[in-house]
């Protein structure tokens, strides 16, 4: 493997890990944001419930912009891509910091989707096309892997920048510093534009697209669901997808407010030390989880890796909703649930660039890894009605872990992709 190769899984891995970083941002930071933009009066469940519609917005816009840039990554270029996606995450997470009302900041949430979304696909097909067949598992497992160091990132600066603190600078909340800091990405467009090349696999297929002769386009929606194959591979991918992400941003990433019902009634300083430092560990445990299943995948099948990730989703999620009681608990617990509900991912940047062909291939992943969003976007908001509704916040988290049987399911018309080279039509 050559210099150059190192270079883009490195570089791409960086994208996608900032990418993450934000995300936790926003995780962490999103309660104390809505607690002072709706007022100190506000009740609990009120900012619940505002906090889930926060994150669906972001959701939404992720769901759109990874459609959008998907396609845009087909027609326009990888590389070119990358550092549109990257200048609009990071610019509008710099503008959440500055939100003066929940109107705003759900808005400003949504166009930060917008990038968020966009990232994967263009990273993903990149790695995919730029690096020898041999190892193309490999790095793209690492690539998933290495995002779980953006959360721990995440996580990190939230423990030395408490969202809660009403003045960590001066006139500034500790949130809206934690919001600026998602600014400081931006500046990886550098290398990006100065190293990265687009793949000749990606040049070839656009120059072929070009002549029109065989009604083949780049970067088609239509193309995509016009084919019989493209068309399954599409329909199986958003089924494996939404299992994993209802999974994690209905359930799993609201881990900070479990922790916080748990140790209610000690501590603000220790509440804070506890999220903090117990996502950072779901994070740890996020990136053996990825290994792992890039281990299985490249040794074994990726069918067997997925079905086993999913089973293990169903059974820790619910256990960890069920039984975290104290900050004991949150520092073995979280582990154990990071490391279920992230290994499917590694198999989305694995398995969905190895489903379509090059002309096809970002359309494809940014359908399969962001449209499912969509369908996951109303899911954070379900779990606070499902938690009125039986009147427990952990019962309700229980009962939505049935969606890793959606994931176990679409296997059955799967695929299997090891050894076999990408596709081309």
């Amino acid at each position: 493997m050559r210099l150059y190769h190192w270079l883009v899984v490195i570089i791409a891995s960086c994208g996608w890990l900032f990418d993450c970083m934000d995300q936790r941002l926003f995780v962490l930071a999103r309660e104390s944001a809505l607690t002072e933009l709706l007022g100190s009066d506000a009740a609990r469940e009120t900012v619940k419930k505002f906090g889930g519609y926060a994150t669906m917005a972001m959701m939404i816009g992720w769901a759109t912009g990874g459609i959008f840039f998907g396609m845009l990554s087909d027609k326009w270029g990888r590389v070119k891509t990358m550092v549109a996606t990257l200048l609009v995450y990071s610019g509008f997470t710099g503008l959440s910091g500055i939100a003066r009302s929940w109107e705003e900041f759900i808005v400003y949430r949504f166009l930060v989707g917008l990038g968020v979304g966009g990232m994967f696909g263009a990273a993903t097909t990149l790695v995919a096309e730029s690096v020898p067949a041999r190892i193309r598992t490999v790095a793209l497992g690492a690539l998933q892997a290495l995002s779980a160091t953006g959360n721990i990132l995440g996580s990190l600066v939230s423990y030395l920048i408490p969202p809660a603190q009403p003045a960590f600078l001066g006139q500034f909340s500790g949130w809206r510093v934690l919001f600026f800091v998602g600014i400081l990405p931006s500046l990886l467009t550098i290398p990006i534009l100065l190293i990265l090349r687009e793949p000749e696999a990606w040049k070839q297929a656009r120059a072929q697209a070009r002549t029109g002769a065989s009604g083949k386009q780049v970067g088609s929606l239509a193309n995509l669901f016009g084919h019989p194959r493209w068309r399954r591979h599409a329909i199986v991918g958003l089924l494996l997808g939404v299992a994993g992400m209802i999974g994690l941003w209905g359930i799993a990433f609201f881990s900070p407010e479990l922790i916080t019902e748990a140790l209610k009634g000690e501590p603000m300083e220790k509440v804070n030390r506890t999220r903090a430092l117990g996502t950072a560990l779901q994070d740890v445990g996020a990136f053996f989880g990825m290994l792992t299943f890039t281990t299985v995948a490249a040794l074994l099948t990726r069918r067997l890796a997925f079905l086993c990730s999913f089973s293990m989703c169903l059974v820790t999620v619910a256990f960890v909703f069920f039984s975290l009681r104290t900050e004991a608990h949150a520092y073995w617990m979280l582990p154990l649930m990071g490391f279920a509900t992230l290994s499917a991912f590694a198999g989305y940047s694995i398995y969905f660039p190895e489903l379509f062909p090059t002309r096809l291939r970002g359309t494809g992943v940014g359908f399969c890894y962001n449209t499912v969003r969509y369908l996951a976007a109303p899911a954070p908001a379900l779990l606070g009605h499902l938690s009125a509704w039986v009147g427990s916040f952990r019962y309700a988290a229980v009962l939505m872990c049935s969606i890793y049987l959606v994931g176990i399911v679409a296997l059955i018309w799967a695929p299997e992709t090891k050894g076999k080279p990408l596709p081309e039509d």
